[in-house]
């Protein structure tokens, strides 16, 4: 039975943050596009809950996408659609339902829970609505009951052939997004802790299907991520899907491949060091540990001296970014310091530090009394405390992380980070800036001048000695601005010096200004070689008040009167 005309059903979700984009409701979507009332739109979780709520109680069906960065804020949504219309059915649908939907099912503002994928059972829903019963792999209530219809066989990925999911996206805002796509489904691996262990079925989409979405994104795209658990699990796959992008790709296009280094193969690895150009392909690695005996007691298995020696291969290349999970069992402070200090020598573009959630529907989810886990019961379900690591050590390395975001991922102190790793530890340099930031300041609310001015002060208190750090502070300060700043860590050159040394290399004063500060290392030539030359130098950074400084150096090795 076709839904009828003035039945309206609405495909939202609520997105983390603007520039993300559901490809579930898209795919949905473009499948029953046919059926009158369907219809579509996105959110956000910082969007107010009463406005969400007003714009949804004017359908029959709302069915929400769940995940466990929404499922909050989704259920609160759907509780005040059911006041403004009680009418309004809510049907839940996600990984975040698709298992111990129990307590979910059970709330009065929640009519139905589609479990496990979706294309099926929605065609089914819609199709049927309002007599529901026979849907597979819903979840509904009937005569005060709750009823569970088993699943349908697997989707065939095929009836995927000649879909674009983002042909109802204005162009002008893909440019500004996250674009998703996937190429396959499932993953070959069993780690304890993510549901795509879940699927150890890899399922492709038809490759002409994909070529032809990856046309239509890198026209109107920028940032195209493939969402494919390892995406380089087939060689041949691989190589033809890079060729396929070089041969077609945009100015500005960025990919971004979850894939798994120790299993890359040669080939991959010698077309990307021949073919690809720097800044094309980003790589996301989840390194997790380089415990093995947390490895092995997740299911995990990974060579990590091999994973190292790929990402040293192509880094000159592949902007990297590493992952690392704090909380695994068998992993102790120790063992977790020593996995830091492992990855972050390897200088990725961006090093995630994340701590163990035990997802609905996960192994280690149903096995965490072994290990005495006691985690968060809301999303994300986050680990509190296990036989290995206790409150306060969880505590003292989420200061350590937001840290790593602060200076690290946010390119704010990198020259000085890496000169750390090179002389102390660098796990526990931002260990202690991560609580000395704490102590005095707000890692959620804090401007540009707090955040250089409490790490010059943390790096004066615990390396007085060290004047190159602190040189380094002042730099890295002036680096991120395109006009002029205030010097506030370190002294300029006095206007004479600079007078000299503005002629002496022949820079224009027309349109720029600059600032100058002596050091005891060449600025220049770190940025250029990674490595701290210890020379009286001094640094000029010249400012065009569009962009980041150019820098140039001149040694102080002759009296400036004989500069002149």
């Amino acid at each position: 039975m076709y839904v009828f005309p003035e039945v309206k059903i609405l495909l939202t979700t609520l997105n983390a943050k603007y520039i993300h984009i559901n490809l579930a409701i898209r795919l949905l979507y473009e499948l029953n596009k046919d059926k009158e009332g369907l219809t579509w739109k996105e959110f956000t979780i910082k969007e107010s809950p009463d406005g969400i709520a007003s714009y949804c109680a004017d359908y029959d069906v709302v069915a929400f996408s769940c995940y466990i960065w929404n499922i909050t804020r989704t259920l609160e949504v759907a509780q005040l659609i059911k006041k403004l219309n009680p009418e309004t059915k809510i049907l839940l649908g996600g990984p975040e339902v698709s298992y111990e939907w129990e307590e979910i099912i059970a709330l009065p503002h929640v009519d139905y829970i589609i479990t496990g994928e979706g294309e099926i059972p929605f065609a089914s829903f819609i199709q049927s609505y309002p007599e529901i019963q026979e849907v597979p792999a819903i979840v509904y209530k009937h005569e005060g009951k709750i009823k569970a219809n088993p699943s349908p066989p697997i989707f065939d990925l095929n009836n995927l052939s000649g879909l674009i999911p983002y042909i109802n996206d204005n162009p002008d805002e893909l440019r500004n997004k996250v674009c998703y796509i996937e190429t396959s489904r499932g993953c070959p691996y069993k780690c304890e802790f993510c549901l795509a262990s879940l699927d150890n079925k890899v399922r492709f989409l038809p490759k002409p299907d994909i070529y032809a979405n990856l046309l239509y994104l890198m026209e109107h795209g920028k940032v195209i991520k493939f969402l494919d658990r390892t995406f380089n699990i087939k060689r041949d796959f691989t190589l033809d899907i890079f060729s396929f992008i070089l041969e077609n790709h945009k100015p500005g296009n960025l990919f971004q491949f979850e894939i798994t280094a120790d299993i890359i193969h040669p080939e991959i690895i010698q077309f990307i060091q021949e073919k690809v150009p720097p800044g094309l392909f980003r790589f996301e690695i989840g390194i997790q540990t380089v415990n093995q005996k947390a490895n092995l007691e997740v299911s995990r298995k990974q060579n990590f001296d091999k994973t190292k020696n790929i990402i040293l291969q192509l880094s000159d290349k592949i902007e990297m970014h590493l992952d690392l999970i704090v909380g695994l069992p068998f992993d102790y402070f120790e063992d977790i310091k020593f996995s830091f200090e492992s990855v972050f020598a390897l200088y990725p573009s961006e090093l995630q530090l994340g701590f163990l959630k035990f997802l609905k529907g996960t192994p280690v989810r149903e096995k965490y009394e072994e290990h005495h886990f006691i985690f968060d019961s809301n999303p994300p379900y986050q680990i509190i405390q296990s036989d290995y690591l206790s409150r306060e050590e969880l505590f003292r390395i989420e200061q350590l992380e937001e840290a790593l975001e602060i200076y690290w991922n946010k390119k704010r102190a990198i020259h000085l980070l890496r000169y750390v790793n090179e002389n102390y530890s660098i796990f526990d340099f931002l260990l202690k800036l991560g609580s000395y930031f704490d102590e005095k300041g707000d890692f959620h609310k804090h401007t540009l001048i707090d955040i250089y001015t409490l790490l010059f002060e943390f790096v004066q208190s615990e390396f007085p000695e060290d004047i190159l750090m602190q040189q380094l502070v002042a730099i890295e300060y002036c680096l991120q601005h395109t006009i002029k700043p205030r010097s506030l860590f370190c002294p300029e050159v006095p206007i004479e010096i600079q007078d000299v040394l503005i002629k002496n290399l022949v820079l224009p004063k027309n349109g720029f200004r600059f600032l100058i500060l002596s050091s005891d290392f060449d600025f220049k030539l770190l940025q250029k070689e990674q490595i701290l030359h210890k020379s009286p130098t001094y640094t000029i950074l010249q400012y065009d008040g569009s962009n980041k400084p150019d820098v140039y150096s001149v040694k102080i090795e002759t009296p400036i009167s004989k500069l002149n």
